[in-house]
């Protein structure tokens, strides 16, 4: 009996191992196939655990680089709910969007989607004697928590974060984020800002902004009006004042305010009074919202050039506003278009 009892214990042994060797083989691959069948390379962070130690605390190195778990309910970011983008800690890669996160119970950071999938790596964990995943930032390596599938709809899944593995960078004052990753930023800081933008139907629109570099998260909603957290169904009711809008977190260091702004140009009819094609209503109109006096200063100037351009045969109607307000459309307005690709 005892010999059977070594021999099954050897055999989960060796299971286990295999597991993790082919696991990290896999997920060791740093690259993506992007909807236009180009590969998205992830360029990787690559330091020495001496070096870690140098720009990482204790505390950070131990969970970051030895796979470490902090406490329950004693992360700063278990209980915190600003809007923003949450980083890597160690090398400032961009991981989570505050739209995707929410309150599980465990004590832990918990989100339902990451920003993008080739920025992180999984893999099998077996710590525990079962089978988990492990959720690591894809371009430096370092452990973060890990996904489970008992998340809410639609994407079911809960990334169960450690608080000391992010950074935070708000969306409301574009704050800096200290960073360990030299490379990333010659001054060791990340900084974000801030777009909102309407132009028709979200989904496309949100797909389109999406797809440019520098851009770190978008998020659909409804903005300009006076109804306060209004549905899809009443902004529809062409009644509330709102307009579908976009959202938008982005790298100030990758792409300008100037060039999203051209971009809105390009994505839509700016000559159109409240309707985008088949689309009618106000809900479905132009408009810039802007969060600076710079801004708006940005957006008027790109409409008179554009305007004396010749490239229109009628005048922009594209309203230029103050920001106020922006509530969150419901989960399945977000990523639409990601959501049916993987249907």
């Amino acid at each position: 009996m005892s010999q059977k009892i070594g021999g099954i214990i050897v055999i989960m042994i060796l299971f286990i191992g295999w597991n993790i060797v082919t696991s990290n083989a896999r997920d060791n691959v740093s690259s993506e196939l992007l909807p236009d069948g180009e590969i998205k390379m992830v360029k990787k962070v690559i330091r020495s655990e001496e070096e870690w130690k140098e720009i990482l605390t204790p505390e950070q190195y131990r969970v970051l680089r030895k796979s470490g778990t902090e406490r329950a309910f004693t992360g700063q970011y278990n209980d915190f709910y600003e809007e923003g983008v949450y980083i890597c800690a160690a090398c400032s890669t961009p991981l989570f969007s505050s739209g995707t996160k929410y309150n599980h119970g465990t004590g832990w950071p918990s989100f339902t989607a990451v920003l993008e999938e080739y920025n992180v790596e999984y893999r099998a964990d077996y710590s525990l004697l079962m089978k988990r995943t492990e959720v690591r930032c894809g371009v430096c390596g370092s452990h973060l928590g890990h996904v489970f599938d008992d998340g809410p709809s639609p994407t079911h899944k809960h990334f169960c974060i450690n608080s000391v593995a992010l950074d935070f960078t708000s969306k409301d004052t574009g704050s800096t984020v200290s960073s360990t990753d030299q490379e990333h930023n010659e001054e060791n800081k990340i900084v974000t800002e801030t777009a909102t933008f309407a132009a028709g139907c979200f989904w496309g629109v949100e797909h389109k902004f999406g797809q440019l570099k520098g851009v770190l998260s978008t998020t659909v909603g409804y903005s300009g009006g006076e109804v306060k957290n209004p549905s899809y169904k009443q902004v529809c009711s062409n009644e509330t004042g709102h307009a579908e809008a976009v959202h938008i977190i982005y790298d100030p260091a990758e792409i300008t305010y100037e060039d999203l702004v051209a971009f809105f140009f390009k994505i839509h009819d700016a000559t159109q009074i409240n309707r985008q094609g088949l689309d009618v209503g106000s809900q479905y109109r132009s408009a810039i919202f802007y969060h600076d006096d710079t801004q708006k200063k940005t957006a008027l100037k790109v409409i008179e050039d554009l305007n004396t351009s010749g490239r229109y045969k009628k005048p922009i109607t594209t309203q230029v506003v103050p920001y106020s307000e922006f509530y969150k459309a419901e989960e399945y307005h977000q990523k639409y278009y990601d959501k049916l690709r993987k249907k």
